[in-house]
């Protein structure tokens, strides 16, 4: 055995290295914080810095030019409203939802705001659409008010008009932003000359049965799907083709704007939920700022043009708007090939 002094001896020093030790340790979990006064004597550890990584947004939305800027000045906003209120009163008056003349002229708004060139379309469309689903009620009324509505042909109409509303966003986001324009500014040139030429059609003719009404409804949701229109270019003169009034038409083809709409601006939301490069405020393909203001013009001058619908010559004001389409038409060819 060892004396009682060396075992003393041996015993205070491995204490005392333990709590070295033990001190070490302290020292390098409270580097950061503090060093213990007790324990000073012990060189310091170095510091650990921590990075931290960027704040990043969600995937499929980045921040564009307009995240920057103010949301609308009050120019845009009266600019805006004007749209709507002549989109509005178009919609009401000729029973074709406003989207022929909202599509172009959001086109030209997104396009000085910046927006990403890939969607600028996709987004004016898919705006335009959401307008039409607040302007065709109001516009409704008004026509439901004079009992120019044929319900019977909305109703056998309805169901493939909401089955093509939806595949047609679906079809335009295949499309890229040229090809889309391209097909536009043809469709409205076609429909200008139409409503320019004003040709008559034979009456004598009947309305399909149901498989023939559910075809011609998913034939008029997709292209208007496809647009962002109201459906009135193909209803009308599919009713008119059926022997249905020109006023009747009209009427009812207002009220087809809404199952189009309302089809179309859910499968614009589905379908641009995750798109890169869609501005802030934006929901799906849906510009939300633009919408909220266009549509508020548009539901209180799209009575006022459905009103008018039973009090004017329509077929002289058809050939005025014509002439005001084929101008869009033409800006939106401009558009696709620069």
């Amino acid at each position: 055995m060892l004396p009682s002094r060396q075992y003393a001896a041996r015993r205070h020093g491995m204490v005392y290295h333990r709590a070295n030790i033990a001190a070490r340790h302290c020292a390098r979990l409270s580097a950061t914080i503090s060093i213990c006064p007790r324990h000073a004597h012990i060189p310091a550890v170095r510091r650990r810095t921590v990075r931290r990584r960027p704040l990043t947004r969600p995937a499929g939305r980045r921040a564009g030019p307009a995240a920057t800027g103010p949301l609308m000045d009050w120019g845009l906003v009266l600019v805006l409203l004007s749209m709507g209120a002549f989109g509005g009163f178009s919609a009401g008056l000729l029973g074709i939802g406003g989207g022929m003349i909202l599509v172009p002229f959001i086109t030209m708004i997104f396009s000085a705001r910046g927006f990403a060139p890939e969607v600028i379309v996709h987004m004016a469309i898919a705006t335009s659409l959401g307008t039409i689903l607040f302007t065709s009620m109001s516009s409704v009324r008004a026509h439901h008010l004079h009992g120019a509505v044929r319900w019977r042909i909305v109703a056998l109409l309805s169901p493939g008009i909401l089955l093509g509303s939806w595949i047609g966003p679906w079809i335009g986001k295949q499309m890229s932003s040229t090809v889309l324009a391209l097909f536009f500014g043809l469709f409205i040139s076609f429909s200008a000359t139409q409503m320019l030429l004003g040709k008559k059609t034979s009456g004598g003719r009947e309305l399909p049965g149901t498989a023939g009404m559910f075809a011609a409804g998913g034939l008029i949701g997709l292209i208007a799907g496809l647009v962002g229109a109201g459906g009135g270019f193909i209803s009308i003169p599919f009713m008119g083709w059926c022997n249905v009034k020109i006023h009747n038409a009209v009427a009812t083809s207002a009220a087809l704007g809404f199952p189009i709409a309302l089809a179309g601006t859910l499968s614009n939301i589905f379908y641009g939920w995750d798109v890169a490069d869609l501005p802030p405020h934006s929901l799906g393909f849906i510009y939300l700022p633009a919408l909220a203001v266009i549509a508020s013009a548009s539901v209180v001058f799209a009575p006022l043009g459905a009103r008018t619908a039973h009090r004017l010559p329509v077929a002289t004001l058809k050939k005025v708007f014509a002439v005001v389409l084929y101008c869009l038409a033409a800006y939106m060819l401009w558009k696709a090939f620069h």
